[in-house]
């Protein structure tokens, strides 16, 4: 009961403290992906740009969710990270991990867009955005992305030893798993709104440029890295 009751504090705790740390980059990445959304539907001088990125979707389909994913996640918000020393510890294997980790969920999720796309159809009236806005961050964020994002950043705080990450299963899964979920839901459920607002082809390059704003934002709020 003690047991329970301490996992119960330390996740509120945890989820405070996420937050805490989260809430400056949520407004400011849930104000980006807005901007970005009026622009494509009132703003006529930035159509040139919108299909620039559209014919590339188009053209290279999946390998370019998973190349702009690895790049716009992983790569430039890990040079900033270098070049701003916080990045103590195996810095090519944290390259590795940074890259390798987007472009895995780059592929995926682009493959969860058109999964979305067969399921509710590729419109953007206001119950097709509910209906793809919640079974993203309800079923797909909550049961998938999550627990594995939490997951490798966890193995990966443990300098990618595996025996000292399983030492920390527990709180994982009590704490850590939960903790990540809950801050998805608030950080994130606007700016996926936003995101289901545009055509099938602009979707995945909108969740890039919101993504790597955001992972930019925080590595430059958050504390030194371990």
């Amino acid at each position: 009961m003690t047991s329970t009751l301490s996992n119960g504090a330390r996740l509120i705790g945890n989820i405070k403290a996420a937050i805490g740390v989260n809430l400056l980059p949520g407004v400011c990445l849930q104000l980006f992906a807005l901007t970005i959304g009026l622009s494509y539907f009132y703003w006529p001088a930035s159509q040139p740009m919108f299909q620039f990125f559209a014919d590339l979707k188009v053209e290279y389909g999946a390998l370019y969710a998973v190349i702009s994913t690895a790049l716009f996640g992983g790569l430039l918000p890990f040079l900033y990270m270098f070049m701003s020393g916080k990045i103590r510890f195996l810095p090519f294997s944290q390259l590795l991990f940074y890259v390798l980790i987007w472009a895995f969920l780059g592929g995926l999720i682009n493959g969860f867009y058109g999964f979305q796309v067969v399921l509710f159809g590729d419109g953007n009236d206001w119950l097709t955005i509910v209906k793809k806005t919640a079974f993203d961050q309800f079923v797909f964020s909550t049961f998938l992305t999550g627990p594995m994002i939490a997951l490798a950043f966890l193995w990966k705080d443990q300098q990618f030893n595996w025996q000292k990450t399983k030492m920390h299963f527990d709180e994982l899964i009590k704490v850590q798993i939960p903790t990540t979920v809950v801050t998805t839901w608030i950080i994130w459920i606007p700016a996926v709104s936003v995101i289901y607002m545009m055509p099938s082809n602009l979707q995945i390059p909108l969740f890039n440029l919101v993504l790597c704003f955001f992972v930019l934002i925080l590595a430059i709020l958050n504390v030194d890295e371990k």
